[in-house]
């Protein structure tokens, strides 16, 4: 349904955020105002996934568990589901990547930006229990490294920029996440329908039996071109308009070759689902009289 990623400094308060937002999400919910669909509303932490602290010490511990918890944010992705990801979400790249997971999903998005200074997120740092604190060294690298959430890209909008001491917009919010702009997905993630495995021999066959058909009902005709009629075993039956002379059997073949080969460079490159092509026989035998129409007139 919906994706809200929460960034912002390490200690700047996007836990306190993400629970405020949750309970102002149920409470809109749960209003007998509220006509829309019933949703659940699903805080996603690093302590969920049983991230430490520690994890942002190294580069090489930090990647495997950037990866951990994108993982289980596409698992919790769901058309009933408003999720808040109460990650360190600090790198534009991986703000990106859950972008294209949320568009491929079908979720809308929005960013929420959690606003305090470096020095308040230091002293806040240093109040929690030892447990829950990252060391200092790790703390200034993660703030020197800290990518802020821009509203003029388009993987952080709409963007809501909360300053630690100013109430959240949950109206914008709201809004953003039940009526907002839903992006389609990228070409490039897009689910495609496989074609047939023979979907290659019967594109030959037809296309093959076709002229062969419409040479015979060339060769009956009572003159040169005009509408052809023919019928394609067991009971598919067809009309070709062609140009008032004789078509020969090298011009039919070459037709063939290239209507073949269009639709062969399809399979070949994944796109064979894009389209209204659905590979039966029926439908590829009217794609090529429509093609030799084109290509003879």
């Amino acid at each position: 349904m919906a994706c809200i990623t929460i960034s912002g400094y390490p200690c700047s308060g996007k836990s306190h955020r993400a629970e405020q937002l949750k309970k102002a999400l149920e409470d809109r919910l749960a209003d007998s105002q509220n006509a829309g669909p019933k949703l659940k509303i699903h805080v996603l932490s690093d302590e969920e996934i049983n991230v430490s602290r520690s994890a942002y010490d190294e580069s090489r511990l930090e990647k495997p568990a950037r990866s951990a918890m994108l993982t289980a944010i596409t698992r919790h992705f769901s058309k009933d589901t408003i999720l808040i990801i109460d990650g360190m979400n600090y790198i534009k790249g991986y703000r990106y990547q859950i972008y294209c997971a949320a568009r491929e999903a079908g979720v809308r998005v929005c960013t929420l930006f959690v606003v305090a200074t470096a020095d308040m997120c230091r002293e806040r740092n240093t109040q929690r229990d030892e447990s829950s604190q990252y060391a200092l060294s790790t703390l200034d690298n993660l703030i020197m490294r800290f990518e802020e959430p821009s509203s003029m890209v388009r993987w952080d909008s709409p963007l809501f920029t909360i300053p630690w001491d100013e109430e959240l917009p949950v109206d914008d919010i709201w809004k953003a996440i039940i009526s907002g702009e839903k992006r389609p997905p990228n070409q490039a993630v897009a689910v495609l329908t496989k074609a047939p495995t023979d979907a290659l021999q019967t594109l030959e066959q037809t296309s093959g039996t076709l002229v062969q058909l419409i040479l015979s009902a060339q060769s009956h005709a009572a003159a040169p071109g005009g509408v052809l009629t023919v019928t394609l075993p067991p009971s598919i039956r067809l009309q070709a308009t062609v140009p008032s002379r004789n078509i020969t059997l090298s011009e039919l073949q070459r037709v063939k070759r290239q209507f073949v080969a269009v639709h062969k460079r399809a399979l070949t490159q994944g796109l064979a689902g894009k389209g209204d092509l659905d590979w039966s026989e029926e439908t590829i035998a009217r794609k090529f009289i429509s093609y030799l129409e084109e290509t003879l007139n």
